[in-house]
């Protein structure tokens, strides 16, 4: 019952400000669109130098809002990552701490949807969940189990199993406007679309098998990364391009639950691939290079039924007459490599895994085409809603309402470093824990957990990639003196144990050195 000692509404100094400026007065709709492992550098309006996808749909929502650049992740895994998003809460406070088998959320504590549903506002959720337990604070749900299948996925609609045939992200989105054409219209309304996409395995859709006619993609700088110049810790990891995709990530084998018509076409793509890589036989950096373009043709192919999928929820929107009082948020659960560092999937504190995509518009409160560096969070997304609903935040969320930065104001407090975790290894993919924190300059590392335990220092600005530890060299050493002081007033602030339990890292039990 703790969450019901926040439902008060109130008006937030910063929305009475913009309603006294002429600017909408009326709680809004909340579209909060949520992909999972949408690497930044695969969103065009980013504008990343291997320009390897365009997206015009998202590309819309940055030309009518605003793009974040410096949007940081608490901890970069799915599950732990949606539960941040719920609760405005590190993982270490709201118990989701890994995807180990059989997590599940603790539903019982303050969500921002149940904090919404509460004070009015209708409530739904549609695709991707993966937090075990069922979905609490939705007046609707359909979700996937766990992971979810890109093909014919069963789903879960308020409890039931149901079955269905198709792509998931055109279902997904399917049951997304099926929900929005039902709803009662004389209620502001929270609707959360979380696609499987782009994640692993990297099925498209049949349109977009092909959709790339075959191109070849720029290689990142790394690809090829020896990993010299830092610890172990990025030499021993199994996430490589060359040594764990598998197979089934390569299309060497079909998906399992397709339907006769859906693998006669997947087969009259991937055979000739196939059949040309077996003559070919490619060996050492080649077959890598072969793996990189199977790769990112797969991972963007996926993206781009997303990117359809944005479009028609914003063509509906303004169809019905809701754009202008409708908060349309774009956002990935983290971030992930796309052969940075010769690596996929995402876990560490380096950029391309920490950086997640955020991307808001807001009619007549965000300027339209801006783009802002500060340091945000997924972390601040629940506080940021719940403002912008005039809902009181409870003074247990962790993160800051963005409303003033959407607003075009930074407050003059805003956090100038954010505190990062991870704790789970060995499996699946050997990053060993770490923790740190980021400025808009420097990254400071501490690795532990494994009997190993060591610091990395890094300077973004002399080293983009990150690719040499400069903890050791006597020129940065009040930077990291400055670094270690701040990391441990983090730690304390956010209340982080000094011991971590066995089961957050799946070994023996550890102190944060």
């Amino acid at each position: 019952m703790r969450f019901l000692q926040h439902l008060a509404l109130f008006a937030v100094p910063a929305l009475a400000t913009l309603a006294s400026a002429g600017k909408p007065a009326s709680r809004p709709n909340i579209v909060f669109i949520f992909s999972d492992d949408h690497a930044y550098q695969a969103i065009s309006a980013y504008g990343d130098a291997r320009r390897l996808l365009e997206t015009p749909n998202i590309d819309r929502i940055a030309r009518e809002g605003m793009r974040f650049d410096r949007c940081l992740v608490p901890n970069s895994i799915c599950g732990p990552s949606r539960a941040t998003v719920l609760t405005g809460t590190y993982n270490h406070i709201n118990g989701f701490v890994n995807n180990a088998g059989g997590a599940r959320f603790d539903s019982t504590q303050t969500t921002f949807p149940r904090l919404l549903q509460a004070a009015g506002y209708q409530t739904a959720i549609v695709g991707k969940w993966h937090l075990g337990s069922d979905p609490v604070g939705f007046d609707f749900w359909q979700i996937l189990p766990g992971q979810g299948v890109y093909y014919n996925p069963p789903m879960i609609r308020n409890g039931q199993r149901i079955e269905t045939e198709g792509y998931v992200t055109d279902l997904v989105t399917d049951a997304t406007l099926d929900w929005l054409k039902q709803r009662d219209r004389s209620r502001p309304f929270l609707l959360m679309t979380q696609h499987k996409a782009p994640h692993r395995p990297w099925e498209p859709a049949l349109r977009h098998l092909d959709a790339d006619q075959g191109r070849v993609y720029p290689e990142p700088a790394t690809l090829f990364d020896n990993y010299a110049g830092r610890g172990i810790a990025e030499r021993d990891q199994d996430m490589t391009i060359d040594r764990t995709m598998t197979a089934r990530d390569n299309k060497l084998t079909p998906p399992q639950n397709l339907t006769p018509v859906q693998r006669a076409a997947w087969d009259a793509h991937y055979n000739p691939i196939i059949a040309a890589f077996q003559a070919a036989n490619p060996q050492g950096k080649d077959l890598v290079r072969w793996k990189y373009q199977r790769y990112l043709s797969d991972y963007l192919g996926t993206i781009r039924s997303v990117d359809e999928s944005v479009g028609r929820l914003l063509d509906y929107l303004e169809k019905e007459g809701l754009a202008e009082n409708t908060i349309v948020v774009y956002a990935s659960d983290q971030g992930f490599f796309l052969g940075e560092h010769g690596w996929f999937d995402k876990r560490w504190i380096f950029e391309e895994s920490v950086r997640t995509p955020l991307i808001v518009r807001w009619p007549g409160v965000v300027k339209p085409g801006s783009s802002n560096r500060d340091l945000v969070s997924t972390l601040d997304f629940a506080e940021t809603f719940l403002e912008a609903a005039k809902v009181t935040i409870p003074d247990t969320m962790q993160g800051r309402s963005l409303v003033p930065i959407l607003a075009g104001t930074r407050p003059a407090d805003w956090r100038k470093s954010f505190y990062y975790q991870y704790f789970e290894y060995p499996d699946p993919h050997r990053v060993r824990p770490h923790y740190g924190i980021v400025t808009d300059r420097y990254k400071l590392v501490k690795f532990f957990g494994t009997g190993e335990d060591y610091t990395e220092l890094f300077d973004l600005q002399a080293d983009p990639s990150e690719l040499r530890d400069i903890s050791g060299d006597p020129a940065y050493a009040s930077t990291l003196k400055e670094l270690e002081t701040e990391l441990a007033r983090q730690r304390r602030d956010l209340r982080v144990p000094e011991t971590i339990p066995p089961a957050w890292l799946g070994n023996k039990e550890s102190a944060l050195p």
